[in-house]
């Protein structure tokens, strides 16, 4: 039998932007999901030629959507990849 080497695991804690909820992790694996976001500014903006990254629980996220004036769009998978 091989003696095969166990990559370790490397844990990172996530939170949420907005409520600064710590996202429920097991082994490296989330528990729960998350809304992520990145955006890379262009020209033309106050954030030029940056990049913004951040992570929102799903409790935030359906008080932020709630307040649009225009609804999102959803679409329905038939499967997860």
């Amino acid at each position: 039998m091989r003696n095969l080497k166990r990559v370790p695991i490397i844990n990172h804690d996530i939170y949420c932007n907005v409520c600064g909820k710590k996202i429920a992790m097991e082994h490296g694996i989330m528990k729960e999901d998350v809304f992520e976001a990145a955006k890379e500014w262009g020209y033309f903006s106050k954030y030029d030629l940056e990049v913004h990254k951040f992570n929102i629980c799903e409790e935030c996220y359906d008080r932020l959507i709630s307040s649009f004036k225009i609804p999102i769009q959803k679409v329905h998978k038939r499967e997860a990849l």
